[in-house]
């Protein structure tokens, strides 16, 4: 069982649970930022690094990421986990960045997830855009938000436009963020302006959920 590591109020009404990218864990930059930043703001933020990352932390050595099954096993524990601590006003949205973003959002029919959060969704390998891995969002029931810079090598701005991506998902677009959400010198941008950016867009996303 994945342990989580949780930032924020126990008693938020938005229970946030995030998992990381396929290189870096839960501790990385962007996923502390994260948490910390979405629990100042009043959400309950939880963290879990996936059984291959787990070992790669233990043995100090990078690994691949593990087969899509054992990663969509790991989520479905996490989320029986926390689903069963829930009080009855609580709700819960999973969500992560990249891989792990991806994999929550093949995870949504389970039992208790309220909402999808994706922090630079990885809609293709970079370079390689004919292999998408869109095909099982029209599937995705809840309300969903996919926060992603401009230039993703991933996905960028006009290729996702041309994708066939549900209308109902909400969309946020970092001005010339990457991958990881930080933008150029020369747009003037900063990789601060654009996390802020994507936490405010996160928190208002989720209090206008009914």
């Amino acid at each position: 069982m994945p342990s989580i590591q949780w930032n924020g109020p126990k008693a938020a009404d938005w229970i946030v649970v995030l998992a990381h990218g396929a290189g870096a864990g839960m501790d990385s930059d962007f996923m502390q930022f994260m948490a910390e930043a979405l629990a100042k703001r009043g959400l309950r933020v939880g963290r879990f690094n996936f059984p291959y990352m787990e070992r790669a932390v233990a043995e100090g050595k990078r690994r691949p990421p593990d087969a899509a099954k054992k990663l969509l096993a790991a989520w479905e524990e996490v989320i029986g986990q926390v689903v069963g601590s829930l009080k009855s006003n609580q709700r819960l949205a999973i969500g992560g960045k990249s891989m792990g973003g991806r994999i929550a959002s093949m995870s949504t029919h389970l039992v208790g997830v309220n909402a999808l959060i994706c922090l630079g969704y990885p809609f293709h390998p970079p370079g390689k855009p004919e292999k998408l891995r869109t095909e099982h969002l029209s599937d995705i029931k809840v309300p969903t938000m996919i926060v992603q810079g401009e230039r993703d090598t991933f996905g960028r701005k006009e290729e996702v436009q041309a994708m066939k991506i549900p209308r109902r998902f909400k969309k946020v677009w970092l001005p010339d963020g990457d991958h990881s959400f930080k933008p150029r010198k020369a747009s003037g941008i900063t990789i601060e302006d654009n996390l802020s950016e994507a936490v405010n867009r996160v928190v208002s996303f989720l209090e206008g959920l009914d």
